[in-house]
């Protein structure tokens, strides 16, 4: 063995004189067949039963086919090998060998080589049982895409013990079913490493679990799982069977005990309300956020938070666009998503899409969830810390630092139809201002007013697209998605999103939203219409109407937008449903034309407004 570290045993045993004819038993070829393994011939079905026996992998060579001594070592440059699927395989540095003079002739603990396969013409056998390195064959297994029953079952660890075991009773078996004789010695390389003494507090068990477990009790719960234990001063000591590498430490032995004792022995204790309020403020304003959407017939959906390079190109971003500046994972789940997102848009969309191709056409989502932007260069590296003890101030401040930007968004999508046709009539279709509406409703939610003005973004439609604003602040973006979008995403056409910094919007949001008093009195409804130049913004109009009519109005709906030739040249009709109303009287008809004159007269000191008809 040259390379101790990769296999500590190595057991060789000679069988000679085999009846190169003799079929397996049928008894055998059964048990291995319902183990789901094809029966090959007896040698290999010999292998392979004992493996599924005594759970430690064995392999056979033809003696014929072998050069000089067998060698464990790792691979060297350029090597390569042809292993019993047929396929040949370039070698790595890494990878654990079996050999012999000629070169190599198997993947140590994954496969053997076909050089020196067993057949039906076979013998002599070499039959080979040993204890390799877990890690070892793990990532050998994975580098060369072979996943076989051996690295299975090295790679989860296997008794290191029973290789003489194994090889001895595949000698017996080979010799009572096809003849020959077993050699006298068999070749033994290297001891096998016992395990560790671990040492615990006989009260840990009790401690951990919550309810009190014997200290007999414990130790005879370690030995019912082979544990070598005793009990001495409130301490006890186990030393691990070897077919358990998976016990190392004291929280493998206090896992062990709960287990034997039964979990079902844990009482059930409802936890003490904790003093205070509760939930924060911030947690909430989300979740009065999650109701209003939910209210309004959006469904909240969980969203992966990575995303590719690809994304960026789907949703038509610039190369100068600062949400492409998005950070990159060291060990991502896949390499086609290496990035943390910078918007909540692709993950809504493919579930969207999701979701459609599925048969659900009409539907409408939300995601309430955290961005991260790397935000300004030079961002300190975080510590590395240990877990031995708890950070210290300073060290807790250096980690957030370290930390990216963090903030909470809301994204909503909403495609196909919203409620549903009936004999009532055809169901209304989704539109751009179905994702306006939800910004709408987000604001109210957390009782904050925002105003909606035309804008041009990435990813939205050129001429149906939004800036949603708190006071000169941008929240974000909404209306209906660019058709190029909607087809990278396979998501309908039209389909329409709205995108809004949530922390933004919160931290203007007051601790408590005071309803507005319902009055009884009769409600004063008028209607007007405006034409103004067609570059200015609606939502402009919409404020200086709300100021002019003052305290009575009660609501304001923009029910029509015109721009045909009665409209006039670079100009544009806005129509206004107003709806005034007291809270202590009715409404005479006078006040409400003189509401109704204030609005329309400061539009018209600040837009030049002409009220049409």
């Amino acid at each position: 063995i040259e390379d101790p570290g990769g296999c500590d045993v190595f057991v060789a045993l000679e069988v000679h004189g085999i009846d190169a004819a003799a079929p397996s038993p049928r008894w055998l070829a059964r048990r291995v067949q319902l183990a789901g393994m094809r029966p090959i011939s007896l040698a290999v079905d010999v292998t392979n039963y004992v493996m599924l026996e005594l759970g430690q992998p064995v392999h056979g060579y033809d003696k014929a086919r072998l050069r000089g001594p067998i060698v464990v070592r790792r691979a060297r440059p350029g090597e390569k090998l042809v292993t019993l699927d047929g396929a040949a395989r370039v070698l790595d540095p890494e990878d654990l060998l079996i050999t012999d003079d000629r070169g190599p002739i198997g993947l140590a603990g994954v496969m053997g080589g076909a050089e020196t396969e067993m057949s039906g013409a076979t013998t002599s056998v070499v039959i080979e049982a040993a204890h390799f390195d877990p890690v070892v064959i793990a990532r050998c297994a994975r580098r060369h895409k072979l996943p076989s029953e051996a690295s299975k079952r090295f790679e989860r660890g296997i008794d290191p013990t029973i290789s003489q075991v194994a090889a001895r009773r595949v000698a017996e078996l080979l010799v009572e079913h096809g003849g020959g004789r077993i050699a006298e010695t068999a070749t033994v390389v290297g001891t096998p490493k016992r395990p560790e003494p671990i040492t615990i507090d006989a009260q840990l068990p009790s401690r951990v679990s919550g309810f009190a477990i014997g200290d007999d009790e414990a130790v005879d719960a370690l030995r019912t799982v082979g544990c070598d234990t005793s009990l001495e001063g409130g301490r006890i000591t186990a030393t691990a069977a070897p077919w358990r590498p998976d016990l190392t430490d004291p929280s493998d032995l206090v896992e062990e005990v709960l287990r034997i004792v039964g979990y079902d022995r844990v009482p059930s204790v409802l936890p003490a309300a904790p003093a205070g309020r509760g939930w924060t403020k911030r947690q909430r304003l989300r979740r009065r956020v999650g109701l209003a959407l939910a209210a309004s017939g959006y469904v909240e959906a969980l969203v992966s938070p990575f995303v590719g390079e690809r994304d960026w190109a789907a949703l038509g971003l610039g190369v100068d666009d600062v949400r492409r500046a998005a950070l990159r994972l060291a060990n991502p789940l896949s390499e086609e998503e290496p990035l943390l997102r910078t918007t909540l848009v692709p993950g809504l969309l493919r579930t969207l899409a999701r979701n459609v191709s599925r048969g659900r056409t009409d539907l409408g989502l939300f995601e309430l969830g955290s961005v991260f932007l790397p935000g300004v260069a030079g961002r300190p590296k975080a510590p590395s810390l240990g877990v031995d003890r708890a950070p210290t101030v300073d060290e807790l401040k250096e980690l957030e630092a370290a930390l990216p930007d963090q903030p909470l968004h809301v994204a909503v999508a909403v495609t196909g139809s919203r409620g549903a046709a009936g004999w009532w009539g055809p169901a209304r279709p989704s539109s751009w201002a179905d994702a306006v509406e939800a910004a709408r409703e987000i604001a109210r939610a957390l009782g904050v007013h925002v105003r909606v003005e035309a804008a041009q973004q990435a990813l939205w439609h050129p001429g149906r697209c939004a800036r949603v604003l708190l006071g000169d602040s941008v929240l974000g973006h909404a209306g209906e998605l660019h058709p190029r979008v909607c087809t990278a995403y396979g998501v309908p056409p039209r389909t329409s999103v709205v995108e809004l910094d949530l922390d933004a919007l919160m931290q203007q949001a007051p601790d408590i939203v005071v309803a507005q008093r319902f009055s009884s009195y009769p409600v004063g409804k008028e209607d007007v219409a405006l034409v103004v130049d067609s570059s200015v913004p609606t939502a402009d109009v919409e404020a200086a109407l709300r100021e002019g009519a003052g305290a009575l109005l009660e609501s304001m709906r923009l029910f029509d937008v015109y721009t045909g030739e009665q409209a006039g040249e670079g100009k544009k009709s806005l129509a206004f449903s107003l709806r005034f109303r007291a809270p202590d009287r009715t409404l005479t008809d006078a006040e409400i034309k003189a509401a109704r004159h204030g609005a329309v007269a400061l539009a018209a000191q600040r837009f030049g407004a002409v009220q049409r008809g």
